[in-house]
């Protein structure tokens, strides 16, 4: 089964935050003497506030991976790791929207140095976004940080593999190497190990 591409309209976040925009300017239009019309509409801002609350305790109280693809943690986390092949056979592809999250790859490089590991996620997305992506986390101090997306060129042949992994809790560490001695930094992923470390579990990857 492929994995779906975008979050379920009743599930992106915003969608509460422009229901209740939507019934507030309608207060404009729809007066108290309208009588029921008003009522209703009066009934509609509740349950629109209800939902949008309900929305954000969600957001708080959502285990990791949150509904962004973000991870605050390792623990509890079955990683299953897909070290670089040799030679010839290394697949490197880049991570995009690094320039959205220079911070936090500028404190992985300090504390876990250019080399080191992230951590693929899938169905992760960015803040307003209904776009499911490969997020990926670097966690070379084993403290994840983002560093933003696989490259979409790489991401359509794994997105259904990893996607079936994160639905039993199961994400797949690659080698990392973040570029540059001072920002702008670029992070390149080697994604040669992917085939053998997925191929060593069947039953977790279609095909």
């Amino acid at each position: 089964m492929s994995a779906p591409r975008y979050v379920h309209p009743l599930r992106w976040e915003p969608l509460p935050f422009l229901v209740l925009v939507v019934l507030l300017v309608l207060t404009g239009v729809v007066r108290p003497e309208s009588g029921p019309a008003f009522v209703a509409l009066l009934a509609a801002i509740v349950l629109a506030g209800l939902w949008l609350a309900a929305v954000l305790l969600r957001e708080r109280r959502t285990r990791d991976p949150d509904t962004m693809g973000d991870l605050t943690t390792l623990d509890g986390l079955d990683l299953l790791d897909a070290p670089s092949a040799r030679g010839d056979l290394r697949t490197v592809v880049p991570v995009i929207d690094v320039q959205r999250h220079q911070a936090a790859i500028d404190l992985a490089r300090l504390h876990g140095g250019a080399e080191q590991h992230a951590v693929l996620v899938p169905r992760a997305r960015r803040w307003l976004s209904p776009r499911f992506r490969i997020g990926v986390q670097l966690v070379g101090d084993g403290r994840p940080r983002h560093a933003g997306f696989v490259a979409e060129s790489a991401e359509a042949t794994w997105r259904d593999r990893l996607d079936e992994l994160g639905a039993a809790r199961r994400f797949v560490r690659v080698p990392a190497r973040i570029e540059g001695a001072s920002r702008p930094f670029r992070v390149d992923l080697d994604l040669s190990g992917l085939p053998a470390a997925l191929g060593e579990h069947g039953a977790d990857a279609p095909g």
